[in-house]
């Protein structure tokens, strides 16, 4: 079986998919035309997983990457921001130092001789696992409460957006959890994410409670996928019922808070 050196550049924050070819491109694109809708056509993909793929970005980056601008004289569009900019200008700089150790490799392997793989190749690509959580934020450690059992986590995502999680007390040693600072990923699946009205004084049981404005309906035949702005670039996705789209209180630019109990948080270390 013959062998080559290939593989995928991708920039990761603390273990998760930041950047790789396609987001730069895809990037490029939206500077380039001013527009999401543009960038995903000259891509060859859908509108929305051009946006999964920016949002994906925005709540791993630490500034947002995009500033979308609504109506004016020569009308709406999005631009790259500074951040968004020097991330591309970084990405394209690393790319290039790996191609040249890529070519590298190449040239050793032909020197060595070694254009049969063992079997253990294909075992190890299948070790490979990817999360199926839908919303994924890095974040740190800043609060921990123990318990006998269970112990409350805080993790600051940024933007001062703090999500809790409970979890077992001998999971949080185990993940040394418990000490601020400590750097984790937050997953929660789409469908532990309930959406309500932004009413002030309303009550209610869940830890956390994310309020923001609603970028996003992508109606289905029985659920849609909602799209919840938050602060500094995050965004949270949260899958409803169409009963509830169709009773009107959820509409693309006005408020929603997204409620999530503290049990559906799960953390991740990378270590």
């Amino acid at each position: 079986m013959k062998t080559e050196v290939d593989g995928r550049f991708w920039l990761n924050v603390e273990g998760k998919g930041f950047l790789g070819l396609g987001r730069i491109e895809l990037l490029e694109q939206i500077e380039a035309t001013g527009s999401i809708s543009a960038a995903a056509r000259a891509m060859g993909m859908s509108y929305k997983a051009a946006w999964d793929s920016i949002d994906a970005m925005n709540n791993l980056a630490d500034e947002p990457l995009l500033i979308r601008q609504v109506g004016g004289r020569h009308g709406g569009g999005t631009r790259l921001t500074e951040y968004g900019q020097r991330v591309i200008r970084q990405y394209r700089e690393a790319e290039h130092e790996y191609q040249r150790f890529m070519d590298q490799m190449r040239e050793n392997l032909e020197h060595l001789g070694l254009q049969d793989a063992p079997d253990g190749w294909n075992f190890i690509k299948r070790l490979s696992m990817r999360t199926s959580a839908r919303n994924q934020f890095q974040g740190r450690v800043v609060r921990f409460t123990e318990g006998a059992v269970n112990d409350v986590v805080a993790v600051d995502i940024g933007g001062g957006i703090e999500i809790s999680s409970v979890i077992t007390h001998e999971a949080a040693q185990a993940l040394d959890l418990l000490r601020e600072g400590r750097e984790v990923q937050v997953l929660i699946k789409a469908s532990f994410v309930i959406l309500c009205e932004d009413v002030e004084g309303m009550r209610y049981s869940a830890r956390n409670r994310l309020c923001g404005i609603v970028s996003r309906i992508q109606p289905g035949a029985v659920n849609a996928e909602v799209k919840i702005d938050l602060s500094a670039g995050r965004t949270l996705t949260s899958i409803v019922t169409m009963d509830a789209v169709n009773e009107g209180w959820l509409k693309e630019g006005g408020r929603a808070c997204a409620l999530v109990k503290a049990p559906h948080v799960v953390l991740a270390v990378s270590d």
